[in-house]
């Protein structure tokens, strides 16, 4: 069957505004739960979800769904079929972060056709910022082309990185996070995942990287990243699946080798495992 990207983004779009309106109407009225220590859940995280499910199903019935708060698609009686597109939606990426008020936290809907990321959107509601990607046809932030910073050397970076939570003082995450202290011009944490990746794409951010995330979290950015000319790998500088926890995306491919020869030796399989 042959799809045309074009006719997704739309959907998608109307599907992330329909989400951000229920964090909206949600933010300080919620109640809030935790799926593990320190990590969030709250009603506006499965009531935004709801509203982006009924959206796509409406516009494509046979499609399936992989979503953040239930890790279900919608016919629920198999796992995802690669012979369907597949939509990859975290409906508040920064749950902490909303939770707080700290207005760091978006939508995020991917759609993935045969294996491969094909339309990717970002909705930043505090800023009113929509990044968009098809694949191949670039990248772009409120219908305005955007291209990464091109920055070449750790030493003028500004990186960000995905810490797992609740982590040990020890873990390799930590030991990672500290080394590139001293070597870039910043290293900061956000908890936004997705957030991270479309600041790389528009050139606010030089790099990113994380060992611990979802395939919610990092689908659409990933795509987003790669359309704005951005490297991307895993934290073994293999080829990048949304579907392992590991990414490393950079602004430039010797910055991109000049952060994984701190960052990548020998991933533990407990920090693998963990979520961010």
């Amino acid at each position: 069957m042959t799809h045309n990207p074009q006719q997704y983004l739309p959907v998608a779009v109307e599907a992330a505004h329909a989400g951000a309106a229920v964090l909206r109407a949600w933010a300080g009225r919620f109640t809030v739960s935790e799926k593990s220590r320190a990590n969030l859940v709250t009603e506006a995280d499965r009531e935004s979800q709801k509203a982006i499910f009924n959206i796509i199903e409406s516009a494509f019935p046979d499609h399936q769904f992989l979503g953040e708060e239930d890790s279900t698609h919608n016919d629920r009686s198999s796992p995802p079929s690669s012979s369907r597109p597949l939509w990859i939606v975290d409906p508040l990426d920064g749950t902490t972060n909303y939770v707080h008020g700290f207005p760091y936290y978006a939508v995020s809907i991917a759609l993935e056709i045969d294996g491969v990321l094909t339309v990717g959107v970002i909705y930043d509601l505090t800023r009113n910022e929509m990044f968009t990607a098809i694949k191949g046809q670039g990248a772009r932030l409120n219908e305005r082309t955007i291209q990464v910073s091109g920055t070449s050397s750790v030493g003028q970076a500004l990186l960000m990185a995905s810490i797992p939570v609740a982590v040990d003082p020890m873990d390799p995450a930590i030991v990672r996070f500290v080394k590139m202290l001293s070597l870039a011009q910043s290293v900061q944490r956000s908890g936004s995942a997705a957030l991270n990746l479309a600041y790389v794409a528009c050139g606010r951010l030089d790099g990113f990287w994380s060992s611990s995330l979802k395939p919610w979290d990092m689908a659409a950015g990933a795509l987003i990243v790669e359309e704005a000319g951005g490297i991307l790998t895993d934290l073994n500088n293999s080829k990048f699946s949304p579907h392992q926890p590991t990414v490393m995306c950079s602004s430039s491919p010797k910055l991109q080798q000049e952060v994984l020869a701190v960052i990548s030796p020998s991933l533990s399989e407990q920090e693998s495992h963990q979520s961010s």
